[in-house]
């Protein structure tokens, strides 16, 4: 009988180990066989005479209950006569002596309760959300074996042409998702050269992403002037090869464009970058050489600005002490803070035609109110961060 029961010494301290002992002696006359014996030795305090003693189920229950009663310090739940006891009766056992709550069996239940309830709706939504995910995971293998292929056709050409590829993707890929940057006006840049002037932000980010985007678009490279610090930071310079950053001296910008290229430059420079604020004040002060640059290549001058600029990353321009530390040594000494994925345009404007009896003087200041038209026209002054984080997440484009 017993070994019908599967009676096994391991199993010593088990409710529904002992319930099927009793039940395997259910019988008062039924003789003890040898395997019930040997697993009754192995509650504590009993040994073979004892166990052999016990010779009903009524005496059975007699001997071992207090046994163990002490056993489970007490506890009503499994001790209360030798009735089955449930798996979940067992853990609700040991979470309340685990945890010290009461009636942990009553929020279990309903726990398994609701998981029932919800589980058709949980199956029914997740299943359509994983082919979701299944779908876009697949329009991102696309994109990236599309990029793939034109890299690999570039390599064929020139290294370089490859590398521009890549960072154009990677930098375009960042503008879309932290910013959803978006270009408008890529019609007023002529098929020919062109200097493209724009307002200098608190980080040239935005330029980063109108080049890529432009590369992207129409296969234009577009290089930029900047300040002479920037060729001393460690690692940069192969950096700023490829993307054709130049120094600017006034002969260099000529012949870049003298060559069929775009050439791009924020006349405030660094000054502007650190010390103008959410008003948006052009530090040009009285800069002329880029409208002379155009003036001897003959070129158009294109304007150009980046909505919200000011509110993706600010500076502390505004303390004196680093304002005349500044000046003093002519380095960013000024702390900026921010990254924040505000809304982010570029606009660009309408080219100012090269005129041969146009002064670098009327140009420069025409150019200045245009780039100026184009902050009234486009930017809400004083700039506001909560505000351009709002406009992130629009989803109608702003016209031209």
């Amino acid at each position: 009988m017993a070994s019908q029961q599967g009676l096994h010494p391991q199993l010593l301290g088990s409710q529904e180990c002992l319930n099927s002992t009793v039940n395997a002696v259910s019988e008062p006359e039924r003789a003890w066989n040898t395997e019930v014996l040997q697993w009754l030795q192995w509650v504590p305090g009993m040994d073979a005479a004892a166990a052999a003693a016990v010779g009903t189920p009524v005496g059975l229950e007699a001997r071992i209950a207090p046994t163990w009663q002490e056993m489970t310090g007490g506890n009503e739940s499994c001790t209360a006569g030798l009735t089955s006891m449930s798996y979940l009766t067992c853990l609700t056992y040991i979470l309340e002596e685990w945890t010290g709550v009461e009636d942990i069996g009553d929020y279990l239940s309903y726990a398994f309760y609701i998981l029932w309830v919800l589980f058709p709706l949980v199956v029914v939504f997740v299943l359509p959300g994983v082919i979701v995910v299944l779908f876009y995971v697949s329009i991102l293998w696309l994109h990236i074996y599309k990029r793939k292929n034109e890299i690999k056709e570039a390599y064929s050409h020139d290294v370089w042409i490859g590398a521009r590829e890549m960072l154009a993707t990677i930098w375009d890929g960042h503008g879309r998702i932290w910013h959803g940057y978006e270009l408008h006006g890529v019609e007023n840049i002529p098929q020919g050269p062109g200097l493209v002037v724009f307002y200098h932000g608190a980080t040239p980010v935005d330029y980063i992403y109108f080049t890529a985007r432009l590369h992207i678009m129409n296969k234009r490279r577009c290089s930029v002037v900047a300040d002479h610090f920037v060729f001393r930071v460690p690692g940069f310079r192969i950096l700023l090869d490829v993307f054709g950053v130049i120094h600017g001296p006034k002969e260099a910008c000529v012949r870049t464009l003298e060559q069929g290229h775009l050439l791009a430059i924020a006349p405030g420079g660094l000054r502007e970058a650190l010390f103008s604020d959410e008003t948006y004040n052009i530090l040009w002060s009285d800069r002329k050489g880029f409208a002379q640059v155009a003036i001897d290549a003959k070129v158009p001058i294109i304007p150009m600005f980046t909505q919200n600029v000011r509110e993706g990353f600010r500076t502390l321009g505004g303390i004196k002490i680093l304002r005349s530390l500044y000046e003093r040594i002519r380095l960013p000494v000024v702390p900026l803070y921010g990254g924040f994925p505000v809304k982010l345009r570029t606009f660009i404007g309408e080219p100012i035609p090269y005129e041969p009896n146009m002064t670098a003087e009327e140009l420069a200041t025409k150019t200045k109110a245009a780039v100026q038209a184009l902050i009234d026209k486009h930017q809400k002054i004083p700039g506001n961060i909560f505000r351009a984080l709002m406009e992130r997440f629009q989803t109608q484009k702003k016209d031209d």
